[in-house]
């Protein structure tokens, strides 16, 4: 009886220190967030007022309006939205149909290719922006280019210039080809013998129950693209077409931050991707658990 009582003890202490340790880590990891809702909500002197003050004085909408009439905070949402959107409908398109080539037609270079495309994977992006600059200005006949791809912009400074680059991107097609491999192949052997053509059985029969596997990489993919600076920066000179990633830099001017402006419009960025993450998240963890099952 007194072994008994002194397991129950243990384990009962066991998991009270493991609850104790994960709500430090949730508080701790909850802070940041918590400072930046703080600040975009407090009057500017309280915002590195010492001590810190955790709960202000009283709560102002002035840094969200100051946000928007500062720069045109609107429009760059707008851009912004245009070019997740675009980069997820055909990162889906192109690595949905990438990935069933990959995972269900015998071609004779299938496993070679792929393997180079697993090795693309390891290869920094940073590594190939400029190869990637070069093309995009010298792409023949578009922006003002010749035939042999000079005299112009080429892409330069158009949102194509943002899309085409990753369109088709490596991860989403490994990301697809472990999904579909996850799949039986008799309904493709069945499909063949009543005459359907290869996209048919692809469209109709397969990226139908890919769903768990679409909603996961739409969230990866508009994130990426959302969030995404340094490229934008590069190839996107004019104003009006700036991404809402490249106006939150508009608060940082002559080695200072207004800090109040710049996390309302943070915390405004994130809302898109929190919406998409709530309307999607009953098929994320199931897409994830899918698509590393076979290799």
């Amino acid at each position: 009886m007194d072994t008994s009582g002194s397991s129950l003890l243990k384990r009962s202490l066991s998991k009270s220190i493991y609850y104790i340790v994960c709500i430090v880590i949730a508080i701790v990891m909850f802070l940041p967030f918590y400072w930046s809702v703080l600040t975009s909500l407090k009057p500017d002197e309280e915002i590195f007022a010492m001590p810190i003050r955790w709960f202000p004085s009283h709560l102002t909408l002035e840094h969200y309006r100051k946000a928007f009439t500062t720069v045109p905070f609107a429009l760059y949402f707008w851009n912004s939205l245009v070019l997740a959107v675009a980069g997820v409908l055909a990162n889906l398109f192109f690595g949905s149909i990438s990935g069933y080539a990959f995972a269900k037609l015998n071609f004779k270079l299938n496993k070679p290719i792929f393997r180079v495309l697993l090795a693309a994977m390891m290869i920094p992006g940073i590594v190939t922006m400029i190869p990637t600059v070069y093309v995009m200005r010298h792409i023949p006949l578009f922006g003002g280019n010749d035939i042999l791809g000079s005299g112009g912009n080429g892409l330069m400074n158009s949102f194509w210039g943002i899309i085409l680059p990753g369109a088709s991107g490596t991860f989403a097609v490994f990301f697809m080809r472990q999904f579909f491999l996850t799949l039986p192949s008799d309904m493709m052997e069945m499909a063949r013998i009543e005459g359907c053509g290869e996209f048919k059985i692809f469209w109709r029969i397969y990226l139908p129950l890919t769903k768990p596997a679409l909603a996961t990489l739409s969230i990866f993919t508009f994130q990426a693209g959302w969030n995404s600076f340094l490229w934008p920066m590069i190839v996107l000179n004019d104003p009006d077409k700036a991404t809402i990633q490249m106006g939150l830099q508009a608060f940082s001017y002559n080695f200072q931050t207004d800090y109040g402006p710049m996390m309302a419009g943070a915390l405004v960025a994130i809302l898109p991707i929190l919406v998409l993450f709530l309307a999607l998240q009953r098929y994320f963890v199931q897409g994830i658990a899918f698509s590393g099952i076979k290799g």
